[in-house]
């Protein structure tokens, strides 16, 4: 009876110790990923005043109000350089065309001319 105990003893152990090989770990827990960093223009901008919210996706941009979500208006825009960027589109309010021409100055703004000079900021929404 000695002899099986022991026997069984050591089949236990063994078969103990196969499992905890088997278990495995992918070493230190890794912290979760940071968000993405913007791409160019890629995302979603807002106006100084609050009032215009431009999404920028896919060379494709749309303008909605943002107290109504009523589309304002919605074009094109073309990368020129690693920081300007071409935006054409239609006013949906005036029926007329829009050209801007948009410098980012940092990853959150975007300084703005319109083809009739006057200059605005957008800001990158969160």
């Amino acid at each position: 009876m000695t002899i099986a105990r022991k026997v069984l003893s050591m089949g236990m152990a063994g078969a103990i110790a196969t499992l905890l090989a088997a278990c495995t770990t992918s070493g230190p827990e890794q912290p979760p990923m940071a968000a993405a960093t913007p791409k160019g223009v890629e995302g979603s901008w807002i106006d100084a005043k609050g009032t215009g919210l431009s999404t920028f996706a896919n060379g494709k941009f749309t303008t909605v109000a943002t107290d109504t979500g009523q589309k304002l208006s919605d074009g094109s825009y073309t990368m020129v350089g690693p920081t300007s960027v071409e935006i054409n589109g239609t006013s949906l309010i005036r029926q007329t065309a829009v050209s801007f021409n948009c410098l980012m100055v940092s990853t959150s703004q975007l300084n703005c001319t319109s083809a009739s000079g006057q200059n605005f900021v957008l800001t990158r929404r969160a």
